[in-house]
């Protein structure tokens, strides 16, 4: 056997059958500051320094707790897999909740002044298009609960991004006067979501089917609030929260969620 393997690893080399080798993606995160109404946001960009083509770029929505570890790692996967990735400063100057009764304040704050927010979001939007890396004309949303709604409401105010994708997002219609959005809405729930009402979930997806949308909503057998983040359970016990963490739903969401993204990204 030994004198057949080594037959065949010598006809390799005679052949010159070995794979060319490349350089892999790396990634590399920087704050990304951006300005409006006197207010200064501390976004955190993350990108593939190794490619040399501009990338079409995907907004990411932090958790209600703000703009913390656990969106800048969903931020470096997107730039691993080909994206660039900003994760947005929705509370400013990197604002940041340690409890849950500021983190509750700090969302609430935001989502009772869309108008706001809207120009915080295309604050980032504008900075970004102007990066050589990035390709303008190619953005989408993706959010976690706080930041799940938001892009939600993105794409409910008509904003110009090709997809918008929830992850156990909160369902609160903040866009007083929805317009037209013909692109993919994503929104992933868990059934065992304490948090979402299933007449408000409803009632959002269909809003955004009459402005025509591309909807799909995904419902998680057993999944909790925050079914995406490992941090959940921990959160859930030092807090008392209805939250938790579940593989398969993160899994199979962030599948989809890529799936969605080459689609309204990466194909002509």
């Amino acid at each position: 056997m030994m004198r057949i393997l080594l037959a065949c690893l010598l006809s390799m080399l005679s052949l010159g059958a070995w794979a060319d080798t490349v350089e892999g993606p790396k990634v590399v995160g920087e704050t990304f500051e951006y300005s409006t109404g006197g207010e200064t946001y501390q976004g955190y960009l993350a990108r593939n320094v190794n490619d040399e083509e501009p990338r079409p770029a995907v907004l990411l929505v932090h958790e209600w707790w703000g703009l913390n570890d656990y969106a800048k790692s969903r931020a470096d996967q997107l730039a691993a897999l080909g994206f660039v990735a900003l994760a947005v400063d929705m509370y400013g100057k990197g604002k940041t909740a340690a409890h849950p009764q500021d983190a509750k304040a700090f969302s609430q704050r935001v989502m009772s002044d869309w108008p706001t927010a809207r120009a915080s979001l295309e604050a980032a939007m504008t900075k970004l298009r102007e990066q050589p890396y990035v390709r303008g004309d190619r953005m989408a949303a993706l959010g976690y609960c706080f930041g799940g709604g938001v892009v939600m409401n993105m794409a409910l105010a008509g904003m110009p991004i090709e997809a918008a994708i929830s992850f156990h997002g909160s369902p609160t219609q903040a866009v007083s006067d929805p317009q037209p959005f013909d692109g993919i809405v994503q929104i992933h729930n868990g059934e065992a979501d304490g948090l979402v009402e299933p007449d408000a979930l409803e009632s959002m997806a269909q809003t955004l089917s009459d402005q025509g949308a591309e909807v799909r909503v995904v419902q998680y057998p057993g999944a909790k609030h925050g079914f995406s983040n490992p941090a959940s359970d921990a959160q859930a016990e030092e807090f008392d929260l209805p939250l938790g963490y579940d593989a398969a739903a993160d899994a199979a969401s962030w599948q989809s969620a890529l799936v969605a993204l080459d689609r309204a990204l990466n194909q002509d």
